[in-house]
């Protein structure tokens, strides 16, 4: 397991990083902490969670995946382990959480923090990250940006200010965006540097075989703020692993819940999967060995987010550190690609 560092941070993190984001609703605790032994035990230090985890998000569940992350994290040592979760945002009908009260500000921040604190069993955060942007953008699938949109939100040097706080008080040791876009990231970067307050390390997307927008502008402002991608969804919800090829397999995420993950279903998905998949094959390689390597191998990725509902999958994936693609299979998925751009962005 190689280890890259997150931005200017002292935090240094394992290349393959541990989703949790089924622990409470596909995952019991008993399956939760046999994943979290097995990535352990494999030299992954790098845990990531949110407070309105399991997805689909419900009253019933929320919170429920930072409990059984403390709950193993409390009989390993806390100093071996970087524990990242993040704060919800507005725009999304999660009621449940604050009763609603979703800004990013202070009170709501030192709030989310605390009860963070308290279900991961754990006196600070390593990595607390913005779940979305406060403001508006689009985001989870959408790609066309409308001003008629627009709402209200907390002004950027007001969000910085809450960081600083909770930083300066010990709860949190860094904190990274998600879901962010190029402007977002330079404005954070600027205006963080103008007021003299905490910068974000780490910026956390999609980013798959299918959803390559990250190259663009994005990887532009990683490189010059210096705020590399944790790379979410990179078998892009199972579909790059080919076991949808033929329908949604009973008891996966997709036959379970049918209005999740919409960016992975229009035109040409299954075209470009079916492509990657046999790629792979042609090479010796499993679907999801390919897809994960593939990502990992990009400069701006600092670590590549696994999410498993098995340990035999997980399994599979953790190998996939074991492998390095060739040139001829780099050039024959920008061939893919080139057919096929984007088509779950």
């Amino acid at each position: 397991m190689h280890y890259r560092q997150l931005g200017d941070s002292e935090l240094r993190v394992s290349e393959l990083c541990l989703g949790t984001m089924t622990f409470g609703e596909q995952n019991t605790l008993e399956d939760a902490r046999a994943q979290l032994d097995y990535a352990f035990d494999a030299g992954i230090n790098f845990i990531d969670a949110a407070e309105m985890y399991p997805v689909p998000t419900r009253a019933e569940t929320q919170g429920r995946t930072e409990s059984y992350v403390g709950e193993w994290l409390s009989q390993r040592p806390r100093d071996k382990v970087i524990v990242a979760t993040k704060i919800a945002g507005p725009g999304r009908p999660i009621p449940w959480v604050r009763g609603g009260s979703l800004a990013i500000n202070r009170a709501n921040v030192r709030r989310a923090v605390e009860d963070s604190l308290r279900r991961l069993r754990t006196d600070y955060i390593d990595l607390y990250q913005i779940h979305w942007p406060d403001r508006y953008v689009p985001q989870f699938g959408a790609t066309a940006y409308d001003p008629a949109n627009e709402r209200s939100s907390t002004p950027i040097a007001e969000q910085l200010a809450a960081f600083a706080e909770v930083i300066r008080d010990g709860k949190v040791r860094y904190f990274g965006l998600s879901n962010e876009t190029a402007w977002g990231v330079a404005q954070w970067s600027r205006v963080a540097a103008q007021l003299g307050l905490p910068r974000p390390v780490s910026i956390q997307n999609a980013y798959s075989l299918v959803n390559r927008t990250f190259d663009a502008a994005l990887a532009e402002a990683s490189r010059r703020e210096d705020v590399p991608l944790l790379a979410y969804s990179p078998l892009a919800f199972g579909l790059l692993t080919g076991k949808y090829l033929g329908g949604p397999p009973p008891g996966s995420r997709l036959a379970r819940f049918e209005t999740f993950g919409q960016r992975y279903r229009k035109p040409n998905v299954d075209e470009a999967v079916q492509a990657y998949v046999k790629l792979a094959r042609a090479h010796g390689l499993s679907p999801a060995s390919l897809a994960l390597a593939f990502v990992r191998s990009r400069w701006f990725v600092a670590s590549t987010i696994l999410g498993a509902t098995t340990v035999e999958q997980l399994e599979e994936n953790v190998k996939s550190a074991g492998v390095v693609l060739d040139e001829q299979v780099l050039v024959q998925i920008e061939q893919i690609h080139a057919r096929y751009p984007n088509p779950a962005p």
